[in-house]
């Protein structure tokens, strides 16, 4: 009990102390004004409330790219757009988060993280067809509404008085079919038609703002990484058959190197990040070097320089399976190799290959990795957002 305690009490601190923050956070008050704000687009122009003088109806909807809550909206979002944006209603959304504020298994469920950048690129792979602003470096705008989740949803009127705040509607899920009540349809819909909005708040549901206040517990997530130990074991056939089987409900990847191959070199890095992104959704990145038995001390040597070693997540469901590692040295030849994990594998470094429970290889790359690309399959794999099944 006392080892469990002095494991949770950072854990709990951190908690503490993100929730004393939210606290002082004050969501805007039904009637209250709308707060001016001055921030960069993803289209590259600088937007703020006066450029949005002539909206009827203006909806500020604080989303962000690694979210699943805002990302499963996404589609209601683009249908409030759709059926309200010829009527004088106006949306603008923006992601509140500090970039720098997200630990890397908080991206599980996207492709991007949450920089200005990322932002272009989260809106380009999704069609947006609204702004969609970046106020996290400074968060002044943020704060100033009191974004407490992505998505958090906020209505003025013609005046700019707020006259609804809280959710998009009451589903938890990306399945527009699990929708009970459109709580921001509703409101758009009474304001459009001269009524008053029949909910005026609700709660918003989603992930937490990530404020520049929680850096510390990102730098404390990255310490507790690199303290954790880079392992390398040898494996043969058996193994290797064992482990294409993949008889778990992990999605595996697995990835062929050596120490003499420059582009395995050069890919380690994104791989042993996605790794890490992955670890929280049933995911196993698996390193198999096809050196010489001989050269096992000089490959634990680089794996050691990348920070190859298994995330905590991933190193309990490996114990699990009855493995102590998740990178191996094969002790057989280049064909022996193939005909156990990939037969259409000709023999070229790097090779990767994703692995579906029950052994099916979904996706191979032979040859350096895109990491993005890489990233977009796995992320379609497992989809984006929550599922209710």
């Amino acid at each position: 009990m006392k080892r469990i305690a002095l494991f949770l009490a950072p854990v709990v601190l951190a908690l503490l102390a993100e929730a004393a923050f939210s606290a002082e956070v004050k969501t805007l008050e039904i009637g209250a004004q709308a707060p001016d704000f001055d921030l960069p687009g993803t289209d590259g122009k600088t937007h703020s409330l006066a450029t949005y003088k002539d909206a009827k109806l203006l909806g500020i909807l604080f989303i962000c790219n690694h979210c699943p809550s805002a990302q499963g909206a996404e589609s209601r979002i683009k249908s409030i757009v759709k059926d309200y944006g010829d009527k004088g209603f106006q949306l603008v959304a923006v992601s509140p988060n500090d970039p720098e504020s997200v630990r890397l298994n908080e991206l599980g469920y996207s492709v991007y993280g949450d920089s200005l950048e990322d932002m272009k690129r989260h809106a380009e792979d999704n069609d947006f067809q609204f702004p969609y602003l970046y106020d996290g470096e400074t968060q002044a705008m943020s704060r100033a509404y009191g974004v407490r989740a992505t998505p958090h949803f906020y209505l003025f009127d013609e005046t700019r008085k707020l006259r609804y705040v809280g959710r998009i509607d009451d589903s938890k899920f990306g399945d527009p079919a699990t929708i009970q009540t459109h709580d921001a349809r509703n409101a758009i819909e009474a304001l459009l038609a001269g009524k008053e909005v029949p909910v005026a708040t609700t709660r918003a549901h989603g992930c937490s703002t990530k404020w520049a206040e929680k850096r510390d517990l990102v730098t404390k997530y990255n310490e507790e990484f690199l303290s954790r130990p880079v392992t390398l074991e040898t494996i043969d056939t058996a193994g290797v058959e064992q482990l294409r089987k993949n008889a778990t409900d992990k999605l595996r990847l697995v990835n062929l190197w050596a120490t003499w191959c420059g582009p395995c070199l050069g890919e380690m890095p994104a791989l042993v990040e996605i790794g890490r992104q992955f670890e929280t959704r049933g995911f196993d990145m698996i390193t198999i070097s096809t050196d010489a038995k001989s050269a096992k001390e000089g490959a634990t040597k680089l794996l050691g320089r990348f920070h190859a070693a298994m995330p905590k997540l991933t190193e309990a469901s490996v114990k699990e399976e009855g493995r102590n590692t998740n990178n191996y040295l094969f002790l057989g030849s280049t064909d022996e190799l193939a005909e156990a994990l990939d037969p259409e594998w000709q023999g070229t470094l790097p090779h990767t290959v994703l692995i579906d429970p029950g052994g099916k290889i979904i996706h191979r790359v032979s040859g350096e990795i895109d990491p993005t690309e890489l990233r977009r399959v796995i992320v379609k794999h497992l989809g984006r957002w929550y599922s209710p099944k």
